[in-house]
């Protein structure tokens, strides 16, 4: 029986299309007291006064919390339990009267119901002394630091070799700030129980990092937080750390022994993390032939004042073509502006623009076809660790692309293709991303009616864990999918990491994998005791909700029955196989984009894609199909839409809403065809399979701005790429 590699339906479908599925902001709770933020709109200075009589003056209004009036609590001063923090001071709502960003929370108004919360909200007069502030990395780039997070060390003599290549190239790029605008805004439902303990429904990638944080700041013990997110109305990052309204909900039900919800507004959204800007630089030289002689990336992300986030955005450079003359750099600049977060792909989807554009202009400059020229320069071993690859199909990927794509046809010549007014373009991207598996535990129960649950403390944002884990558990135990459940989203359960970086499935699947195969083997025992065939059995399999030898078979459930338990239970706690440690593991992907740009107006439109991706075993097509399919749209996005725009004058986002925050809509998306290379991997983890999350959006971009010059003949260096830029 094989369950994985099947287009399973999702398992939890029926669930969110009849409205079921309850998410953070949905827990229905008699008494339930609503809380609404009050945001600060300077972007530093301090807050001399609070004046909240008229909102307290409001019938229904229970309080207004202030960090003139917040409890104590237990390490405001002490460093976070957060498994997602960046170096520094994690940002603590309502510690004192300073103002560190605009945007930032000042005071949470508790009432009987939300409108009234709001309303007593926009009552609250807040009295500031303003200092003077830059949000600006552009301005302010001169004020780099080196990230605590130093890219991998130089290697050869880069200089000597850039300056003395027969080609070289020196460019630079830019890429805005982006927010994850997930849609289930950030909610946090605490429910106060009778004896004290904390019931959280929170939006979250981690119901334990939640669990850890709350226990750490309000000095609780572990039995007194239990954090649930059993649906998860996406995320891409935004729910890697707990976010400021979870801490506001805890504070005021701790403070009223009552239950308390508080929900962000979707301005508010864009009041904490998102995808930071960077200023990019990448030097190339090369030989006559193509092969890379040097290669040169520096970068520079802005961070807050009061944690340093950085991360992987220059290493990419130094792992997907083989040069051996490589020197990467990577600063900060620390700004009045809030922390920085991972958002879907992080680091790459910014670093491969650069790189995947500025290997465009040097095919252009060499007069040798893209793809060709990635294959000249085609990476054996990741340079960067000096390791060979657990496994690496992109030569496949390019050929697979191009063939469907039909790249032979292409003209090389900038303007040379046109429908009409339309002028078309055909450009195309290689991408990677880092294959990674981390601890987790799992555990499978078996009962007397033959039904398998298995559990662990993962979430599902809408990527398909649910279906997923239940493929590998059926594969796994020989009981039918419909037989098997999975429970996540719940902090008491097995410990598993985070939901992202696309190693969900390779983590927690491997948990899965290796505790129903811990149950099998006591089933497999208690066989052994009971029924002399399978004493001295040589071969037995697991199928169909039996365990066979031969031709003769017993249920599982009849084992439960025979050992006198109305279930049988394992847990076990898996971690990364040592074999991985000698190798490179990641994901790898090419991209070849069509796009129509109209000659008078500037417009430009996707029409086709396709997306060849190398991820080892695929669980679910269909679920791995979608998530490229959403990191397709979303890198069209990044190319030609988003921008989260401020006004540095004040210091503050000015589009934060999604009337203004432009992203793709059905009308921007032409036709996507998604490959999956064929990828055997038996280093990366038992499972074989290396995670499709992040690896769809990688390359997007700079595959369709290579596009955008190839239609027009006009390098856009300055992302997105905007009508006004084309003209």
């Amino acid at each position: 029986m094989t369950a994985i590699g099947k287009p399973l339906d999702r398992v939890d479908g029926l669930l969110k299309v009849t409205g079921q599925a309850r998410y953070a902001g949905e827990f229905p709770e008699a008494g339930l007291l609503h809380g609404s933020v009050v945001s600060s709109n300077i972007a530093k200075g301090r807050v001399i006064s609070i004046d909240t009589s008229k909102a307290l003056a409001l019938p229904g209004v229970v309080m207004v919390l202030s960090h003139l009036n917040r409890p104590k609590i237990a390490s405001y001063d002490e460093a976070f339990a957060d498994d997602d923090a960046a170096d520094g001071s994690p940002f603590r709502p309502l510690y004192n009267d300073r103002v560190l960003y605009s945007g930032q929370p000042l005071a949470l108004v508790v009432a009987d119901n939300l409108e009234l919360a709001r309303h007593a909200g926009s009552l609250v007069v807040v009295e500031y002394e303003a200092e003077p502030f830059d949000t600006d990395l552009l301005a302010q780039q001169q004020n780099a630091k080196p990230s605590p997070q130093t890219p991998p060390a130089p290697r050869g003599d880069f200089q000597a070799q850039w300056s003395a290549a027969a080609v070289s190239l020196d460019v630079h790029y830019s890429t805005p700030v982006e927010h994850h605008n997930p849609m289930e805004p950030h909610a946090s439902t605490v429910l106060y129980q009778a004896d004290g303990t904390l019931h959280i429904h929170d939006k979250t990638q981690g119901p334990q990092n939640c669990q850890a944080y709350v226990q750490k700041v309000f000095g609780l013990d572990k039995n007194q937080v239990r954090i649930f997110a059993a649906f998860v109305g996406g995320a891409f990052g935004s729910g890697l750390r707990p976010q400021y309204q979870l801490p506001l909900a805890v504070m005021a039900s701790l403070a009223l022994k009552r239950s308390v919800r508080v929900t962000l507004t979707r301005q508010q959204m864009f009041t904490f993390g998102y995808r930071p800007r960077t200023l990019q630089r990448l030097q190339m030289g090369a030989a006559a032939d193509g092969k890379l002689l040097a290669l040169g990336h520096t970068a520079i992300g802005q961070t807050s004042r009061f944690e340093d986030f950085s991360e992987h955005v220059v290493e990419w450079s130094g792992m997907l073509y083989h040069c051996e003359n490589v020197q990467l750099t990577y600063n900060l600049v620390p700004l009045d502006v809030f922390t920085p977060l991972d958002m879907r792909a992080p680091g790459a989807a910014l670093g491969v623009i650069g790189l995947e554009c500025a290997m465009d202009e040097l095919a252009c400059a060499l007069g040798i076809d893209p793809v060709q020229l990635r294959l000249i320069n085609y990476a054996e071993r990741n340079l960067n660790e000096d390791k060979p690859w657990s496994s690496k199909a992109l030569r496949e990927c390019y050929r697979e692309g191009a063939e469907r794509f039909g790249w032979r046809q292409r003209n090389p010549e900038p303007r040379s293709m046109r429908d009409g007014r339309q002028l078309i373009g055909w450009g195309m991207a290689g991408g990677v991303w880092e294959a990674m598996q981390m601890k987790a535990s799992a555990k499978a129960r078996i009962d007397a009616q033959g039904k398998l649950t298995v559990s662990s403390a993962t979430t599902d944002i809408g990527t398909g864990t649910y279906t997923v884990m239940t493929q590998i558990a059926a594969q796994a135990s020989g009981v039918a999918v419909e037989d098997v459940s999975f429970l996540l989203g719940d902090s008491s359960l097995p410990t598993a990491p985070l939901q992202g970086g696309s190693f969900t499935v390779s983590s927690v699947g491997t948990a899965v994998q290796q505790a129903c195969e811990a149950l099998n083997a006591k089933l497999l025992e208690i066989a052994r005791q009971t029924y002399p065939v399978f004493k001295g059995a040589e071969s037995v399999r697991f199928e169909g909700g039996q365990l066979h030898t031969g031709d003769v078979s017993v249920s599982l459930a009849q084992l439960v029955k025979d050992a006198g338990e109305a279930a049988l239970e394992v847990q076990v706690d898996s971690e990364p196989d040592k074999k991985r440690e000698g190798y490179s593991t990641a994901t790898h992907s090419a991209v070849f984009v069509e796009v129509r740009v109209d000659e008078d107006l500037g417009t430009v439109q996707v029409s086709r894609v396709v997306s060849a991706i190398a991820a080892g075993r695929v669980v679910n097509p269909k679920m791995a199909r979608s998530q490229i399919l959403g990191g397709v749209v979303w890198g069209i996005g990044m190319a030609l839409h988003e921008e989260t725009q401020s006004d540095h004058q004040l210091g503050r986002f000015m589009n934060h809403s999604l009337a203004e925050y432009h992203i793709p809509v059905n009308a921007d998306i032409g036709d996507i065809d998604v490959v999956f290379v064929e990828e055997h991997d038996e280093i990366v983890n038992a499972l074989g399979s290396k995670g499709v999350g992040e690896i769809g959006i990688v390359g997007v971009a700079a595959a369709v701005a290579n596009a955008v010059y190839h239609a027009t003949g006009k390098r856009v260096r300055d992302f997105p790429i905007t009508l006004d830029k084309v003209l």
